[in-house]
């Protein structure tokens, strides 16, 4: 599939007058985008990626510093920038550099908390961008005005200084000519009142795109992150990526979904078609308490002992990984994440994603649209996403006129099956989804209707987004 000449020339509207897409284009314009990470290069090089499938790709990452006049690259190879670049623009993709991450967010708030430092850091990121012919930055905070990894430097000012940074970016000579984006948590920012943002609307305007992070809602990491800044706790599994979570069994269980927190940016005053949603190309393993031979909950308590010893995933996340000391002085090691192709890699998928294996348990949640796998004799829970859930998030892309999707990342695919089942529905709207095996279900307030052959059409209902707000009062 080639990009059609009108995303270019739609592009190239961004690049000047910094307008988002009008909804009411053609489906033809759907911005597709995902992360390429510089540390897999060596499995994954930029020879790999479906260049044809995708407007524009973000080499992760540049890190912060603390110093406003530098950026490392040091852990992302630095060296292979230029290839990526070049092989971006020989096949028509904008490339871009994402600047933050998990790890690499730790001096944002001082970058960006004083004039003198968000001047400097201007000048430092087009300089990146003048240096390697970069089409767009994107900003990864994770997160303003409230912890990450567990070190970072923080504000409750983060947002004003963030909304002040992007302003002088964009109206800077440089700034001007690039697409600007920022890789967001699944729910709003939150102010200097510490709560949600209900107005970000001068933060949204200097930006291109908004891309809403909706995986690691729960994870190994995230989960006693949130649990532990929430207040709700036992630390629990759950769906990385859920789709909807206002019909959760509990409160405690609704930190943002895909629906509600679409919603709620939209509703602090992000246009719905500057916004990306985020998808993941890879799953989540939780080692869980004893839950019996049959999986009976989605959302089983973790078992934080056996967790201790860092759960395995693939082959980029093996049990051999680095256990060293990071930054923040936290123990690292594996974190249980496997790529879609290390699901079939290592059996729990067959070649085409679906159930591989008769001694395990394939169960699909109506709830929040996602399936997960559950191994009894390890007693190990994996979330993932596969080529029903992914394509009905394109649904919920295309019905809801938002600007596309970001997926993290480019090389967690396998023959493209989840890039393909998004594009297709995202553009197309109404895809259907194989329900041979009676799975899967519509989630509450979703209307369905069923072929003759088994196959389900979902279209979200105004009540379900009106439910998925309505999750904000639960949400901290």
């Amino acid at each position: 599939m080639s990009i059609p000449l009108s995303l270019w020339a739609l592009l190239a509207l961004g690049i000047s007058t910094r307008a988002a897409p009008s909804s009411s284009e053609d489906a033809s314009d759907l911005i597709s985008v995902a992360w390429y990470t510089g540390w897999h290069a060596e499995d994954y090089p930029p020879s790999n990626v479906s260049w044809s499938k995708y407007s524009l790709l973000h080499y992760a990452f540049a890190v912060t510093v603390d110093s406003p006049d530098e950026l490392s690259l040091e852990e992302s190879d630095e060296s292979l920038l230029p290839e990526f670049v070049k092989t971006a623009h020989d096949n028509g993709v904008k490339a871009g550099l994402s600047i933050g991450g998990w790890t690499g967010s730790r001096f944002f708030s001082t970058n960006f908390g004083s004039s003198d430092n968000r001047t400097a850091f201007v000048k430092t990121v087009t300089n990146l961008a003048d240096k390697y012919n970069l089409d767009a930055l994107d900003f990864d905070w994770e997160f303003p005005g409230l912890q990450g990894m567990g070190c970072n430097i923080i504000s409750p000012d983060d947002v004003d200084h963030f909304t002040a940074f992007l302003n002088e970016l964009r109206q800077s000579d440089a700034g001007s000519k690039l697409l600007l984006t920022a890789a967001t948590s699944i729910m709003p920012y939150h102010d200097s009142t510490g709560n949600i943002s209900t107005n970000l609307t001068a933060w949204a305007e200097p930006l291109d795109y908004v891309a809403l992070m909706n995986y690691d809602v729960f994870g190994p990491a995230t989960s006693p992150f949130l649990d532990d800044v929430t207040g709700k706790t036992p630390h629990v599994a759950g769906p990385s990526a859920p789709l909807a979570d206002a019909c959760a069994p509990q409160d405690s269980f609704k930190r943002g979904s895909a629906t509600s927190g679409t919603a709620a940016w939209i509703s602090a005053g992000v246009p719905a078609n500057k916004i990306l949603l985020g998808v993941p190309s890879y799953a989540h393993s939780f080692e869980v308490k004893d839950v019996g031979d049959n999986l009976t909950t989605f959302y089983p308590e973790i078992d934080q002992e056996r967790n201790k010893n860092k759960t395995a995933g693939d082959a980029w996340d093996p049990p051999d990984a680095p256990s060293g000391v990071n930054v923040c002085g936290d123990i690292g090691g594996p974190g249980g994440s496997l790529q879609y192709w290390g699901l079939i890699e290592q059996g729990y998928l067959s070649e085409n994603g679906t159930a591989a294996r008769s001694d395990l348990e394939y169960k699909w949640d109506g709830c929040s649209q996602s399936p997960f796998i559950y191994d009894a004799s390890k007693q190990l829970l994996i979330s993932y996403e596969d080529q029903r859930s992914i394509t009905l998030k394109g649904n919920f892309i295309h019905d809801q006129g938002l600007a596309g999707f970001a997926m993290w990342e480019a090389g967690g695919d396998k023959d493209d099956q989840l890039l393909d089942a998004i594009t297709s529905a995202a553009k197309n709207g109404n895809s259907t989804i194989n329900t041979d095996d009676g799975t899967p279900k519509a989630a509450s307030g979703a209307a369905s209707t069923s072929d003759s052959n088994g196959a389900l059409r979902l279209s979200l209902s105004p009540c379900f987004l009106l439910a998925g707000l309505l999750a904000l009062a639960s949400t901290v």
